[in-house]
């Protein structure tokens, strides 16, 4: 079974990169008009070309600098490289700036093509390759192989192509094996309409497969797209795969409504995103360091987006440095971990850097903090399982499934390390609904535990007289948390000591009151006016207007002494003295212990008070088990043996 790899080519303009491709295949890939009247490769062609088990599908890019952008969109996906240098024409800028790019997309294997070697002479040839050789010197083409050719002559072309199987052996071993799991992508290059067809996208198959039939989804856009047909190289098959080109039938949108840089996948698994999160490497020969905030130019897949750049670990990136960094993307674009980019300047158009996504779906990062650093190495160079939970930390509180990790982490056996995850603690389940369960990283569940401390601390100097506090309250303050997530940090701060919950509310470990001298001594007035009071106790509110200072911490005060013992709280505006509480209670329970029980009548009677007082008291003896009611009557309760 044949190997499909993709192979582009790169260099100067008029180094004859078209000619080359057309003597190793012979097909001309210079397919517009006004590529045939220039004679320039504008655009992008396609070729194939089959190498022992090999099967290349080959990119042309155009050499001039007004296309780099064109040359970009075809460099996505690419397996091999072959830089193509004129030997009359030696070194030239386009030589350099296509060289860093196939440097910055990190290519696994390439070769260097020297043509035109019938115009020289072989003393001068061999001085363009040790001009190479020094240009090439610490990249992935510092050992490959320079092969002289010729297009008018045919030398050199035999050999060129067994060095180009040679480097398809080398980026076949270093891609390995597909698990056959991968989700399908495919960047999308071209959109065009064929007559009794419809509309038809081409691209470089990056991942997995689309067979006829299937269903597949635009992004960004999230447009639903059925796949009618499918080609090759001009041939109709029934499937394609990574590896290949592709022309794609699409069922379901005008191709008008597409653009380059949209990419074609399996539903769901591309997610859109303005921020990204990145590795960034400062290109080789960068005249001036990159600063904050700079505008750039961001290559991605067969996009071109406009974009700032923050520098999270760097106050500024000379040649050849790298740091961690976010690109504020003007619009959304789909990537996934590791991905590679290259970054241009906006004026003038020069590449000037380039690295791989970290985090395809990034949140803001304002200050790089030692956890979100650790969490980015990891996801830079960590094996699987800490990539995997740096991958589920960077998810947030968003709603994380276990099928993230093959676009967030480049994991499609994901399913032994999320039961790992669990295993060792680091993966929270917190079931929202029947049918939805929200998984996060435990730091996430720390980070909300620390937040509502933080707002208990501010509610409660806010409320200095307040023992508990309103747990509605409280949840106000975090109203854009799922209430599993406020009850589960709630639970674990619960569990850990740092917090109390009581029928009245919630209140940091520890915490109580604390009170002003005056209001200590209108505390114990409060305490002895309900001790003379008895039986018939001013409400909350007359007391709060028989107060001289302090009006509105009367209420407060109240309930602290409630909640100290010293007074009972028979409804919220009518309080009764402990020892006042004990004494009725002791009054009432023999006749209350006679078989034919007591009416609310006949115990105001007992206690010579009026139904203002005796209705909610009865009710109140009720609420804590003292007494039994049946009808309208009411007996001693079994559990109430006593007064006490």
């Amino acid at each position: 079974m044949a190997i499909d790899l993709i192979l582009g080519t790169a260099g100067h303009i008029d180094h004859g990169k078209t000619s080359l491709v057309r003597a190793l295949t012979g097909v001309d890939t210079d397919r517009l008009p006004e590529e045939k009247q220039r004679g320039i490769t504008i655009d992008l062609g396609f070729a194939e070309l089959c190498l022992g088990p090999y099967r290349l599908g080959i990119v042309d890019v155009p050499g001039h600098e007004r296309y780099v952008r064109n040359m970009l969109a075809g460099a996505t996906g690419m397996d091999v490289g072959l830089l193509v240098v004129a030997a009359d024409d030696s070194i030239k800028p386009q030589t350099r700036e296509h060289l860093e790019i196939f440097r910055l997309l990190d290519l696994p294997a390439g070769v260097i093509a020297l043509t035109k070697c019938d115009l020289v002479e072989p003393a001068w040839a061999e001085l363009v390759e040790e001009e190479i050789r020094a240009l090439v010197q610490g990249s992935f083409l510092e050992s490959a192989p320079i092969v002289r050719t010729s297009c008018q002559t045919g030398d050199g072309i035999s050999q060129l192509r067994n060095a180009l199987e040679r480097a398809a052996q080398q980026a076949a071993q270093r891609r390995g094996s597909a698990s056959g799991h991968e989700p399908f992508r495919m960047a999308i290059d071209r959109a065009f309409t064929i007559v009794g067809h419809g509309t038809v996208v081409t691209g470089s198959v990056s991942s997995g497969r689309a067979a006829v039939g299937d269903e597949l989804q635009i992004e960004p856009g999230a447009v639903s797209v059925r796949v009618r047909g499918l080609q090759n190289h001009d041939r109709a098959v029934p499937e394609v795969h990574r590896g290949q080109r592709a022309a794609i039938n699409l069922v379901g949108i005008h191709h008008e409504s597409i653009a380059r840089g949209q990419e074609l996948s399996t539903p769901g698994h591309l997610q859109p995103s303005r921020l990204l999160s990145v590795r960034l490497r400062a290109a080789d020969g960068l005249p001036r360091a990159l600063k904050p905030r700079s505008r750039v130019r961001v290559h991605v897949g067969t996009a071109e987006v406009l974009a700032a750049l923050v520098l999270l670990d760097a106050e500024s990136l000379s040649a050849g440095e790298t740091c961690f960094a976010q690109l504020l993307l003007r619009e959304p674009a789909v990537t996934t971990w590791r991905q590679p980019f290259v970054v241009r300047s906006e004026s003038p158009l020069r590449t000037i850097g380039g690295g791989h996504v970290l985090v395809p779906a990034a949140a803001r990062i304002r200050h790089l903090s030692a956890r979100l650093r650790n969490h980015l190495a990891a996801l830079d160079a960590a094996p699987p399982a800490e990539r995997a939970a740096a991958a589920l930390y960077f998810a947030g509180l968003k709603g994380w499934q276990p099928t993230d990790l093959v676009r967030t982490a480049g994991i499609t056996d994901y399913a032994p390390l999320c039961a790992a995850l669990a295993e060792q603690g680091r993966l929270c389940t917190v079931p929202v609904s029947p049918t939805r369960t929200l998984q996060f990283h435990h730091d996430h569940l720390e980070q909300v535990c620390l937040r509502l401390e933080r707002l208990l601390h501010q509610l409660h100097q806010r409320h200095p007289l307040r023992l508990s506090l309103d747990r509605q309250q409280v949840r106000q303050g975090c109203e854009r948390l799922e209430d599993a997530v406020f009850d589960r940090a709630l639970a674990e701060l619960v569990r850990t000591g740092r917090v109390r919950v009581d029928p009245r509310g919630i209140a940091l470990a520890g915490h109580g009151p604390q009170l002003s001298a005056n209001e200590r001594k209108l505390l114990t007035q409060l305490i002895d006016d309900y001790r003379q009071a008895g039986f018939e106790s001013p409400t909350v509110k007359e007391l709060q207007q028989r107060a001289s200072r302090n009006q509105a911490a009367v209420p407060q005060l109240v309930v602290l002494a409630a909640a100290q013992g010293d007074l009972v709280a028979v409804t919220q505006e009518y309080y009764l003295h402990v020892d006042v509480d004990r004494a009725v209670r002791a009054q009432l329970a023999p006749p209350l212990a006679d078989g034919a029980g007591l009416t609310v009548s006949e115990i105001r009677e007992i206690l010579k008070t009026s139904r203002k007082y005796a209705v909610p008291y009865c009710e109140y003896l009720d609420r804590i088990g003292f007494t039994r009611r049946d009808g309208d009557r009411r007996w001693l309760a079994a559990a109430a043996g006593s007064a006490e």
